[in-house]
């Protein structure tokens, strides 16, 4: 209660009354309140007053010349930076009506004259209390506004890192697979670049496209379940071995199955289906055509376009148009024919990437377990290892 007296102490009000006499008698009473009385004669010299001053409150009469009490509250209350000045209604002029439309028009209160003096003291104690508590509440309300944005902000950034933090450790686990395949981690950089150019040119939505960029890294998880003899094995593998390989496809599934996030549930799907063939001779599941979920399509092609273009332990890198051209023959047979053609057209991107991401930016493979280069594979096959 003292911080409330304390606020309200030597308050500036404003008294709006074109009689001198009436004024020096409110003036009077309010001064006995321990506050400041300003006078002003109409409404015009009530509104410089306010604009100069900034009363804490108004006591206003309704009858008077230039801009009686009803024209100044509805330019009073029109002001925004006016308008939460409360205001009271003092005058001799007690009709309903008046009153009405006085409060209608945005006055706080309404008193007759003659005002007793105890009256006056408790409607202008009221009226300051309320002032003081809308302001308050203001405040309360501007801190509170500060603080949901803080912590919003901060809300922002934490979502940020975790999916920064998601996002490196899908990428270090993609990378633990092609650490142990003698291939350096831009293998799985350049081709989900690739795989997400190829996603905007089929037509694929934004949010798709960025989940295959993201989650084409995983694509050889599996490769993690495949023992060392035969993953790190120089040369071709015979068919017991080659029979190994080819679980990774669903090793790389099984590790990747009952994710609850979309990335995670791509990466199951691309893991388990980007070794299917167009006409149904791929591996595990032997689908064919559209079988073959899209995103596992897209990250086949872009997949053996790396693996062409790369060196690896039992080949030399082939030319890129090379590689494109062989593509273009497996078009119908291992590949989708529509996104080859939709690889053709997006390939001095898909280019680009290659620079830009080229294997001679990291020291080759694993240097642990580097095995000599092997020769060229033979033109027209993909080098898949088979015997």
């Amino acid at each position: 209660m003292n911080e409330q007296n304390n606020d309200r102490l030597k308050q500036k009000i404003l008294l709006v009354d074109d009689s001198e006499l009436i004024w020096k008698i409110l003036g009077e009473q309010v001064r006995s309140l321990g506050h400041i009385p300003l006078w002003a004669a109409n409404g015009m010299s009530a509104l410089a007053m306010c604009k100069k001053e900034n009363p804490a409150l108004i006591l206003l009469d309704i009858m008077m010349p230039q801009m009686d009490g009803f024209e100044f509250l509805e330019y009073l209350k029109g002001n925004p930076a006016l308008k939460k000045i409360p205001v009271i209604v003092v005058s001799g002029h007690d009709g309903t009506d008046r009153v009405v439309k006085g409060i209608e028009l945005g006055a706080l209160d309404y008193m007759p004259k003659p005002v007793n003096t105890h009256i006056l003291a408790a409607r202008i104690n009221a009226a300051l209390s309320a002032r003081l508590l809308a302001e308050r509440e203001e405040r309360y309300k501007l801190d509170l506004e500060k603080y949901n944005l803080t912590l919003e902000d901060r809300v922002r950034e934490r979502t940020r890192e975790l999916n920064e933090t998601k996002l490196e450790v899908i990428d270090r686990l993609a990378r633990a697979a092609e650490y142990r395949d003698n291939e350096t981690g831009l293998h799985v950089v350049r081709m989900s670049h690739f795989s997400h150019l190829l996603a905007i040119e089929t037509g694929l939505d934004e949010k798709t496209c960025e989940l295959i960029l993201r989650a084409s890294p995983m694509h050889d998880v599996g490769k993690i379940g495949i023992p060392d003899h035969i993953l790190l094995k120089p040369g071709k593998l015979d068919p017991d071995e080659w029979t190994h390989m080819k679980e990774h496809a669903r090793i790389g599934g099984e590790i990747l199955s009952g994710g609850k996030s979309e990335l995670i549930q791509m990466a199951e799907t691309i893991a388990r289906t980007h070794q299917e063939k167009w006409d149904g001779t791929g591996y595990p599941l032997g689908l064919r055509e559209r079988e073959i979920p899209l995103c596992g399509r897209i990250v086949a092609i872009c997949d053996v376009f790396d693996a062409l273009t790369s060196e690896r332990p039992y080949k030399k890198a082939w030319p890129e148009v090379d590689a494109l051209g062989l593509i273009e023959a497996q078009k119908g047979i291992h590949f989708d024919p529509d996104l080859v053609g939709a690889f053709k057209k997006i390939f001095p991107k898909v280019l680009e990437v290659k620079e830009k991401f080229s294997d001679s930016q990291l020291p080759r493979g694993n240097p642990l377990t580097a095995q000599p280069k092997r020769g060229h594979a033979v033109p027209g096959m993909i080098p898949d290892r088979k015997s």
